[in-house]
């Protein structure tokens, strides 16, 4: 079965170094720890292909806004099949922090409103990444940009992502088992 992992963020130079794009950093992480360059467009997305621990998956960063995530997801599942494994930046637990789940609501998280509406379904497996509460308005937060400390923190979070991902992927997909080492 293909694997769809999927990193939601902004597109635009103005948004990569933002809170919200924690999901396309994540999903950068692990391309760069297998080795490989998401370049290809397809599906409103960007995404590589290929084989990892004996099975196909696909990593991708959707080309839509992060609000409209869901059509990108409908359109990568629908081609590839397969379960995706969304990851995504997360308000409500502190910086730095992750949590991995199965199914689940969407939360106060737009994108991954749109995703489980587009889908009409909520039953797949999601990790966040915490990047804490700013003050002010939210949408002013999530798309300002980390101070350093901040930085640090989540290329933290991410480079441990991408590694306990990479074992997850090379080590027989146990799900269960990778919640366990990352929340």
């Amino acid at each position: 079965m293909t694997l769809v992992i999927v990193g939601l963020g902004n597109p635009g130079k103005e948004y990569e170094s933002t809170y919200h794009n924690a999901g396309w950093r994540a999903v950068d992480a692990l391309g760069d720890k297998l080795g490989k360059k998401l370049k290809k467009a397809e599906c409103s997305s960007l995404t590589w292909t290929g084989n990892v621990g004996g099975e196909k998956i696909v990593l991708a960063k959707p080309l839509t806004y992060m609000n409209l995530s869901g059509e990108a997801v409908k359109s990568l599942v629908s081609k590839y099949g397969g379960e995706p494994i969304i990851i995504y930046d997360d308000i409500d637990l502190p910086l730095g922090a992750l949590r991995a789940r199965e199914g689940g609501s969407a939360g106060t998280h737009n994108g991954m409103r749109d995703i489980v509406e587009k889908l009409g379904r909520s039953d797949f497996c999601r990790i966040r990444i915490g990047i804490g509460r700013g003050e002010g308005e939210l949408k002013d937060y999530v798309l300002s940009r980390p101070s350093e400390d901040a930085k640090q923190a989540l290329g933290a979070a991410t480079a441990k992502l991408a590694e306990k991902l990479c074992e997850y992927l090379n080590g027989g997909r146990d799900f269960e088992k990778l919640m366990r080492e990352i929340n």
